[in-house]
């Protein structure tokens, strides 16, 4: 495949420079043996100043509703925290974190979740460019 860089001339790529593998390994957690409390498994500090700062504005209602959704992306998730809850929970806990995805222990409900989909169009695109 001819490779064209940013000044339209063709080059080669020099193979010793391959910093990537294309070995895939999927990661082992164990759990610990504590479950951490719900407020380990997430820091909304700033989510909450701004849904505060939304709340507090004289923007429309329709428009407040948006930005606190909007606002709620700004939740960082401990997931190494969720993984020890997770083990530590219910059959009916465990099955709403998979469907979240906060978890994913189960690679065939992965793909029916549509979550290893964009793996698939990667692994695709790979094999397109340089073959099995």
């Amino acid at each position: 495949m001819k490779q064209i860089n940013l000044f339209g001339t063709e080059f080669k790529p020099d193979e010793t420079e391959n910093k990537y593998s294309s070995k895939i390994q999927a990661p082992v957690y164990e759990p610990k043996n504590k479950k951490p409390h719900l407020l380990e498994l997430l820091n909304d500090g700033k989510t909450k100043r701004i849904i505060n700062e939304i709340n507090n504005s004289n923007v429309p209602e329709d428009e407040k509703r948006f930005l606190i959704e909007a606002a709620k992306r700004h939740t960082v998730f401990n997931y190494e925290n969720i993984a020890d809850y997770y083990a530590h929970s219910t059959p009916e806990m465990q099955k709403l974190m998979e469907r979240s995805a906060l978890v994913i222990v189960d690679f065939e409900n992965a793909i029916t979740f549509g979550y290893v989909k964009l793996c698939d169009d990667i692994k695709d695109q790979y094999l397109t460019e340089y073959g099995e």
